[in-house]
């Protein structure tokens, strides 16, 4: 089939070079055009996603793969349109349309009858009938379901291992009509690859889950459980930490018993998923009360970290502390929404001098971001934001003068700062 992947970000452009690999002639639309000229010359416009370099060369130059910055015109020569066009959201939560409203509206100019749209983007519950619908009608003058097929169909999967995810998850499927999932269905089958090993808890392969809402819903419920329970593990560390109990071990021992599947505590929740899908969630369900007071306390656990480092430090005025990692995730070269930023931000405010490093990152990408890059200057505390393999070597020898080091994703060698006064969470 020819296929009009729209938005060529770190989820569109592995989802354009997989659709190519089982055969699909691609074509990538942005409005980036330094990303469709890198595309084009099969050229990676991001690092870090596995395998994304060696398979978008052979996508390209098989010439199975092209990009574009003319999303109608790409949408008119295709038989299927996988719109993958980030959502934001405001300051209080609510999701900023304005983005994924231009790319459908692109959309619509060019569709044709028989077509199929499949929306990857995260959105509000009832988004695709009540939004994308309506709007992909007046552009096109088609009607949905009858002149041409809708469904939303949510990415699953985690940066940096999209193809093994692909592979790993069954992939959802929800229809505006019972055709229009037929042909949902149909097209991801003929698109992805399943692990189908006998020995999976479940089915792989391609789910309908009946309508477009509860695809929908079941984006949201997954993401936003992890926050629930991220958040659950933070209000038992502290508690630990005030009795003087270590809560990783408490976490593990409970977690053997297979109804207990406790996530771990962190200094922060980062990421274009966790910490902003259940605000998402929260603006068509206001009343849900168990998500919200999640949001909030997982929000404040950066604050939380350099308490901890004010109380075994004292006075932070003056001091110079040194944050480790910018990036959300270990191994992983993205900083949306990292939990550096409110940590420094709050240094800042006790009147700390706070310098940055990140394996990942050079100093000049740190600079630009608002932050102070470290440069090998003295320090005399440190904070672990980000939980990179190189962190597990780091030792006190690395950082001389440190007197406090607080460990925010437990992954320092205790056994390597004896001289330090070293602090994790929930301990």
């Amino acid at each position: 089939m020819n296929v009009c992947v729209v938005g060529l970000g770190k989820i569109g452009l592995p989802l354009a070079v997989q659709f190519c690999g089982k055969g699909h002639r691609v074509v990538g639309a942005d409005v980036d055009e330094r990303v469709v000229d890198l595309v084009n010359a099969g050229e990676e416009p991001f690092p870090g996603e596995k395998d994304l370099d060696v398979r978008l060369k052979e996508a390209v130059h098989s010439g199975l793969l092209s990009a574009t910055r003319d999303t109608t015109a790409a949408v008119a020569g295709s038989d299927v349109v996988v719109v993958v066009v980030p959502l934001y959201v405001d300051a209080e939560g609510a999701p900023d349309f304005a983005s994924m409203d231009a790319a459908t509206q692109a959309v619509a100019r060019g569709l044709r009858p028989g077509t199929l749209v499949s929306y990857e983007t995260t959105h509000p519950v009832g988004t695709t009938r009540n939004r994308w619908g309506p709007m992909l009608e007046s552009g096109s003058g088609l009607t949905a379901g009858l002149d041409f097929h809708l469904v939303f169909s949510p990415e699953r999967v985690l940066t940096g291992r999209v193809f093994a995810d692909l592979r790993r998850y069954p992939k959802l499927v929800g229809g505006i009509c019972e055709r229009s999932a037929e042909h949902g269905v149909a097209f991801y089958e003929s698109a992805l690859d399943f692990d189908t090993r006998p020995m999976l808890k479940k089915p792989n392969g391609v789910w309908d889950l009946g309508s477009t809402e509860a695809a929908e819903l079941a984006k949201l419920a997954e993401t936003t459980y992890r926050d629930v329970n991220i958040a659950l593990a933070n209000q038992f560390a502290r508690f630990a930490a005030r009795r003087g109990i270590d809560v990783a071990r408490v976490i593990e021992a409970c977690n053997t018993q297979p109804y207990s599947q406790i996530h771990q505590p962190g200094i922060a929740v980062g990421g274009h998923c966790i910490p902003v899908y259940p605000q998402i969630y929260l603006w068509g369900d206001p009343d849900a009360s168990v998500v919200r007071a999640a949001r909030e306390a997982n929000a404040a656990m950066p604050a939380y970290v350099v308490g901890m480092l004010e109380a075994a430090y004292g006075e932070l005025s003056g001091a110079h502390v040194l944050v480790l990692g910018v990036a959300y995730r270990g191994g992983v070269k993205e900083s949306a929404f990292s939990g550096v930023f409110p940590t420094v931000a709050r240094l800042r405010e006790l009147g700390a001098t706070a310098y940055v490093a990140d394996p990942l990152f050079s100093t000049g990408e740190i600079a630009a971001m608002g932050l102070k890059p470290w440069q090998g200057e003295p320090v005399t505390a440190a904070i672990v934001q980000a939980d990179h393999l190189e962190y597990r070597m780091l030792g006190a020898e690395d950082l001389p003068g440190v007197r406090v080091l607080v460990d925010g994703r437990r992954v320092t060698a205790p056994e390597r700062w004896r001289g330090v006064r070293r602090l994790v969470i929930g301990a």
